[in-house]
């Protein structure tokens, strides 16, 4: 007999004997009596009132059940059945000369659509603007490095998606259990460390992530399916209400079924789909900066006297700030322990910023996006109101650009000068993003973003104890940590207004990171090949 016991607490060089003897002490029963230890879950446990740093464990043991004891029908206890399958693939039977299904975009949406369409047997087309991880990497090292962009291949545009660049954090708060199981397992199976398997928050980094990508696009190509890149997706043909083709590089294809997994930086596509009277609706989302700390800072407010243990690594925040009268809410996002600010750029003459880490989250400093919810009311109007957003969000990178010096450098200002409203002369020389330039911010941001992050920083690092303001600096704009549409579909998926085409992703409006956005690529997978396997 198999149970799965939670709360287990261990040290944080706990080894299966270490399980054994804390499950037993949890079940009520001698040591001896369990064997073959494997842990479902891990988090880690720092709060100030632990004598020390614990991992708290799922984990799922054998018993003989003539050891169970009476006392053991705990809460914190189950007695396991039969192990839980993978999630099944349905297969299609593709007729002979049926076009292939097409997904556009190889970000983590993209990528799984295409992998579930191939395990299902219906030969994908995946096509992606950018290039490949291999080709990609030197442009991105190219443009921090020296301002030069490539418009169609860049931080957000490529194999991997503005995820690849972007730490590979694998947040999941989604309730697919199911397809988080599966999606974790492919990143494990295709070289992501164990941790990711069992892990609260688990991490790959992006070092790791431009190796682990390609061996998924292989995998969809060993099972049939097809991957094009620098091929970007030009128009859509709807008919009747029904999409017929798609235009990639000017080439007219036929297509029946399109996934749209486009991520939130294709505005480009936005436009087309409008102009094809796609449904889009305008949706809230946020902006506002980055805040770069010392990392020491932020392990010795999270692990105090154990901060710096190598089996801790480096400690990670999440801070909130309830809006008071006129102000409005802040919180963090994205946070990237150990790790650097980095300019992003899909358009020429705008830039905007984001974070990263590697996977040993090793670089001095530790930095996370602050942001202020916006919405429909705090822009000007469109003639197109489902794009007032995305004009509003490059209203504020031209002005970050052009404050910056025209460069590509990421406007940068030191807190205390920020909140002295002024710029800073010179920034520090050891922050982790040397191509950046003093601006004042308030020639950027809104008035109500500025007024908001000034008054909500200092008491959210006071959270942080022993986080100095004086070692902080900002950069800005940070723009794009959602999409500012949806690109409206049914519950199955599938646009209410062009039948055949099925959006997904950050792009469409219905994700937030790479595993919502993984899992939502795979279920649009699944909806087109339902509808594919009813041959209309």
């Amino acid at each position: 007999m198999r149970l799965r016991v939670q709360q287990v607490s261990v040290p944080l060089d706990y080894t299966d004997a270490t399980i054994l003897s804390r499950a037993a002490r949890k079940i009520g029963c001698a040591p001896a009596a369990l064997s073959r230890p494997v842990v479902v879950r891990r988090s880690l446990d720092a709060r100030a009132r632990n004598p020390e740093p614990v991992y708290v464990l799922t984990v799922e043991v054998a018993l003989s059940l003539s050891a169970l004891p009476s006392s053991a029908h705990l809460p914190s206890i189950e007695i396991l059945g039969e192990p839980e399958p993978e999630t099944p693939v349905r297969r299609i039977a593709v007729q002979d000369g049926a076009p292939r299904p097409v997904v556009v975009g190889a970000g983590p949406a993209g990528l799984m659509a295409a992998y579930r369409f191939a395990m299902a047997g219906a030969r994908p087309l995946l096509i992606e603007r950018g290039e490949e991880a291999s080709a990609r990497a030197p442009k991105v090292a190219q443009f921090w490095d020296r301002g030069i962009l490539d418009p169609e291949s860049n931080v957000l545009y490529g194999e991997g998606g503005a995820g690849l660049f972007s730490d590979g954090k694998l947040t999941a708060r989604s309730k697919e259990r199911g397809l988080i199981r599966d999606f974790m397992k492919l990143l494990h199976d295709c070289g992501a460390d164990g941790s990711v398997l069992i892990d609260a928050e688990p991490h790959v980094g992006s070092d790791r992530l431009l190796a682990i990508v390609p061996r998924i696009r292989e995998r969809i190509i060993a099972a049939g399916g097809e991957v094009r890149f620098r091929s970007r997706l030009d128009d859509v043909i709807v008919e009747d209400g029904c999409v017929r083709g798609v235009v990639v590089n000017g080439v007219e294809m036929e297509c029946r079924h399109c996934v749209l997994a486009v991520g939130h930086s294709a505005r480009d596509v936005y436009a087309m789909l409008a102009a094809r009277g796609v449904a889009l609706a305008p949706k809230p989302f946020a902006v506002g900066v980055r805040l770069e700390v010392p990392q020491s800072s932020i392990d010795r407010a999270q692990y105090g006297r154990f901060a710096g243990s190598p089996l801790l690594g480096a400690a990670s925040f999440r801070l909130t700030r309830k809006g008071e009268g006129e102000l409005r809410p802040c919180y963090s996002f994205c946070m990237c322990p150990g790790g650097k600010v980095i300019g992003c750029a899909s358009e020429p003459g705008m830039l905007t910023t984001n974070g990263m880490s590697f996977s040993k989250r090793s670089l001095a400093k530790g930095n996370a996006a602050f942001l202020v919810p916006v919405g429909p009311a705090d822009y000007p109007e469109h003639n197109v109101p489902a794009l007032a957003g995305v004009e509003f969000q490059r209203t504020l990178e031209r002005g970050a650009f052009a404050a910056a010096g025209g460069g590509y450098g990421v406007a940068a200002v030191r807190l205390p000068d920020f909140l002295a409203r002024r710029v800073s002369r010179p920034l520090p020389p050891d922050r982790s993003c040397p191509l950046s330039a003093p601006v004042e911010f308030r020639s950027i941001l809104p008035e109500f973003v500025t007024r908001t992050l000034e008054k909500a920083i200092p008491p959210m690092l006071k959270e942080l104890n022993g986080v100095k303001p004086d070692d902080a600096v900002l950069y800005a704009p940070e723009t794009r940590s959602s999409s500012p549409l949806w690109i409206t579909r049914d519950d199955k998926g599938e646009s209410v207004s062009a039948r055949g085409l099925y959006p997904a992703g950050e792009g469409a409006g219905y994700a937030g990171g790479i595993v919502s956005s993984a899992i939502d690529g795979m279920r649009a997978a699944e909806h087109a090949a339902l509808r594919m396997s009813r041959a209309d």
